[in-house]
């Protein structure tokens, strides 16, 4: 009796990442289980290894390159037909060497895709696809558009597709501070935030009106689109559709209550615990914001996470996570080694 599939394998994966945010795939050579599907280069544990010692030892037998720089960043479980698969992901930003394919794997640096710019009617492409039809409800509730079909390369390792979307999400998600700012002034530091790079952006204003939260969501999605920027609207799914926004940051009110991924491109949540991240895992949402992570100055003296138990939190999670609370535009380095995708600011962001 073949007992393979009740054992979890242990595997180290690398996303190698050049600075133009380029990322490479490797084709698995003739003679392997999947020969011929495309994947991101690494191996299984070897015993007594950890994975970060068994990725340096897979890159230089499979590559031969020393890893210098390797960030920890989600963890996924897979079940394959022949087994059921721990990879452990890290973003290798530096190494020593030249590619070299050892094991006669061929190679694919890839670009992750961007989003559409803005179309006539105040929609961009992306966000007309995804208004709320039954037709399209369960295929983003699983979060999983036709990804593969978006690059170039074919056909990807199964457990490998939720990791190319992973990839489009830049290292800075901005919230939005409006209340404080002013709706002018803030339209004004967004666009020049925009145009400095900024591409993705939370709209979180409580205090707004309806209608001049609508009017100023509808300026929000129209500007960040004009720019290549995606756009989420914290807790309003039906403002989110109606002004053709990219998706949306569920409280973590909506977390504990909603059983459904909500009809959007990219659905994100606000957790503070390891058990409310797992609520956004099992609800199929594409990342989550974990904080406090460090004393804040709207919470001052409240209870905070710290960096540890950041990390320790953060490794258990399949989906990327981004630090929130008491950050800077410097602690981006400091986020990633503690296994964050990246941070999240609010008033610092402008």
């Amino acid at each position: 009796m073949n007992n393979s599939i009740g054992k979890t394998v242990e595997v180290a994966a690398a996303v190698l990442q050049r600075a133009d945010g380029s990322f490479l795939l490797a084709q698995r050579p003739e003679g392997k289980i999947w020969a011929g599907y495309w994947e991101f280069p690494g191996g299984k544990l070897e015993a007594g290894e950890t994975a970060r010692e068994a990725l340096v030892r897979e890159l230089r037998e499979e590559l031969g390159i020393e890893v210098t720089t390797a960030y920890p960043w989600v963890t996924r479980l897979f079940t394959y037909p022949h087994a059921t698969v721990r990879l452990s992901f890290f973003r290798v930003t530096e190494w020593r060497g030249e590619l070299y394919p050892h094991e006669g794997q061929q190679f694919s640096w890839q670009i992750p895709p961007q989003p559409p710019l803005f179309q006539s009617g105040g929609v961009s492409e992306i966000g007309a696809d995804f208004l709320v039809g039954d037709s399209q409800r369960a295929v983003f509730q699983s979060g999983m558009p036709d990804i593969e079909a978006r690059y170039s390369v074919t056909p990807i390792l199964p457990a490998n597709t939720p990791i190319l979307r992973a990839l489009e999400l830049p290292a800075l998600y901005a919230i939005s501070n409006a209340a404080e700012l002013g709706c002018e002034e803030f339209m004004r530091r967004l666009e020049v935030r925009l145009d400095e790079g900024l591409r993705l952006v939370q709209l979180r204003e409580k205090g707004l009106a309806r209608e001049a939260l609508q009017e100023l969501a509808q300026r929000v999605v129209e500007l960040a689109h004009v720019h290549g920027a995606r756009v989420l609207l914290n807790g309003n799914v039906t403002l989110a559709q109606a002004v053709g926004a990219d998706g949306v940051q569920l409280t973590s009110t909506q977390l504990a209550q909603w059983h459904e991924r909500p009809a959007v491109a990219w659905c994100a949540a606000s957790c503070h615990s390891l058990e409310e991240l797992q609520r956004a895992e099992a609800l199929g949402c594409d990342f989550a914001l974990l904080s406090p992570v460090l004393p804040t100055l709207s919470h001052p003296g409240a209870a905070h996470l710290g960096w540890q138990n950041f990390a320790a939190i953060a490794a258990k999670s399949s989906i990327p996570v981004y630090a929130l609370g008491g950050l800077e535009w410097g602690d981006m380095t400091t986020a990633w080694q503690h296994g964050a995708h990246g941070i999240a600011l609010l008033r610092k962001a402008w």
